[in-house]
């Protein structure tokens, strides 16, 4: 089948072609580098369909990241939101993928507009769910540090691809990771009911 001669699909097929393509292009090659004529040749689409059902690269960047992030988010408990974000970004899933959203993110922090846009959104939306851990003062601080070492995890281990850290074993990242972070999103007073918080 040459360009130009997209194979059929439905309306919805091809939003989730598109929107696969485009996660596997952004994680692969950031924002900036990727273009919408990649992502609609890897998506088997005309380029035309991109701007039909998404509007610009911008708006398809944003759904990419909105969809992953929120779906983290609304179907995960805060207190195992950092395990989850951590395996994810350790373990691949049943396809063989890794959750690559935060590695987007991390490839794209040099765009200014669609990139910082859902940064901030969906980093205020992290930082709640986390803050609320912890009834200490200084609460956000501590979960702005969580997100923060996620995120390091993230660009050393998906990004940087070098060091210990892209050989550790995922139960051994976790542990050490974990462990810490239960310290850092503690509460002021020992909970009766013996509870430690997230595991891993």
């Amino acid at each position: 089948m040459g360009e130009g001669q997209p194979r059929r699909r439905d309306a919805a097929a091809t939003k989730r072609a598109l929107l696969d393509a485009a996660a596997s292009l952004f994680a692969e090659r950031g924002f900036d580098r990727t273009t919408v004529r990649a992502i609609a040749r890897r998506a088997e689409v005309n380029q035309a369909l991109l701007f039909r059902y998404f509007g610009s690269k911008d708006a398809l960047f944003e759904a990419v990241m909105a969809a992953r992030g929120r779906e983290n988010l609304e179907g995960t408990p805060p207190e195992r939101l950092l395990e989850t974000t951590l395996r994810g970004m350790l373990e691949p899933d049943a396809s063989g993928q890794r959750d690559r959203s935060l590695e987007t993110l991390l490839r794209s922090t040099g765009n200014g507009g669609a990139a910082a846009a859902i940064r901030q959104e969906l980093g205020e939306e992290y930082l709640r769910a986390l803050a609320g851990l912890t009834d200490q003062e200084d609460a956000r601080l501590r979960a702005d540090l969580a997100l923060a070492w996620v995120l390091g995890i993230g660009l050393l281990r998906g990004v940087s691809g070098t060091g210990p850290l892209r050989e550790a074993e995922p139960d051994t990242v976790c542990a050490l990771v974990l462990g810490a972070l239960r310290n850092l999103l503690e509460h002021s007073s020992p909970k009766d009911d013996g509870d430690t918080g997230q595991g891993c």
